[in-house]
């Protein structure tokens, strides 16, 4: 329920705040003179904006199964099964959330967490990562995991990018109904030049909203290192955990999944990362613990 009220109230912040930037701006009076209908856009924008991101939060745990080729334990097979659901169980409870669903995937070094609701989320660790690293490293990565369950970052991102999305929608007709009037002087409907703007503008604010998206993405995984470092005691498992993953070629996840894995990019592309560089992350951790 908490979670269905943020959802209306940040439908309702964006479209008011649409509606007092182009009404401060004027804009409202231009558009509606040449028969642009502001207040239907806006809903259409929120509407479009926010359902697939929605959508997405939640097919997400069924879609990572799929994408992924997750195998969910119910019942332990072995010790090593055993041990990673127990400690998943007991993670869960010193953060505060419901036993997530646990699962293996084939794959390099990574893991993920996703799903709607912090008391069912889906927590999955790869082959490669189990192999690879120590009890204790992986401990931590499972904190990491629960710490976005328990500080709500699938539905934080969500929320986010539907807002974004929203802007998207909203301002790439806005500009591609100026310049078909404006440019192509169409009088009457949207001419070729409506659409033809609409798609460049869309695209472009695409990109500059994926940015946007990622940096926020970045932020909360510094807050995930640190909730790993709460759950366990010490930041050290956490920074070997890094450590290692930053000699090991972090295992490829589907696109949808990109946001909840671990990455490392440099340059230009580090606009676009979802994850700050490993050295960061550890340079983080070890502020963290100085500062105690």
């Amino acid at each position: 329920m908490k979670r269905i009220f943020l959802f209306l109230l940040t439908n309702i912040a964006v479209m008011v705040v649409l509606s007092v930037v182009v009404r401060l701006l004027g804009l409202d009076r231009a558009l509606a003179a040449n028969g642009l209908d502001v207040g239907a856009l806006l809903v259409f924008s929120a509407v479009v904006g926010f359902t697939g991101a929605i959508i997405s939060l939640l097919m997400s745990k069924p879609m990572a199964k799929w994408s992924t080729g997750a195998q969910v334990i119910e019942t332990p097979k072995n010790e090593n099964e055993a041990w990673l659901v127990a400690t998943v169980k007991r993670l869960a409870d010193k953060a505060g959330v419901g036993m997530p669903e646990v699962s293996i995937y084939e794959g390099e070094p990574n893991a993920f967490a996703t799903g709607a609701f912090r008391n069912s989320a889906l927590v999955a660790v790869s082959t490669g990562l189990l192999s690879s690293m120590s009890r204790e490293e992986i401990e931590a990565v499972l904190g990491h995991e629960l710490s976005h369950v328990a500080n709500g970052d699938m539905v934080t991102l969500t929320l986010i990018q539907g807002v974004v999305n929203t802007f998207v929608v909203f301002l790439s007709r806005v500009v591609a109904f100026f310049v078909d009037r404006i440019v192509f002087r169409t009088e009457r409907g949207n001419g070729p030049g409506y659409f033809i703007t609409m798609i460049v503008a869309q695209i472009v604010l695409g990109v500059l909203a994926s940015m946007i998206v990622a940096w926020f993405s970045r932020r909360r995984e510094f807050r995930a290192d640190a909730g790993s470092a709460r759950l366990l005691g010490t930041p050290q498992p956490m920074m070997h955990a890094l450590a290692r993953l930053g000699g090991l070629p972090p295992g490829e996840l589907p696109k949808s999944m990109t946001g909840f894995g671990i990455t490392d990019h440099s340059g230009f592309m580090a606009l676009f990362a979802t994850h700050p560089p490993i050295e960061e992350r550890i340079r983080a951790l070890q502020a963290g613990a100085a500062a105690r």
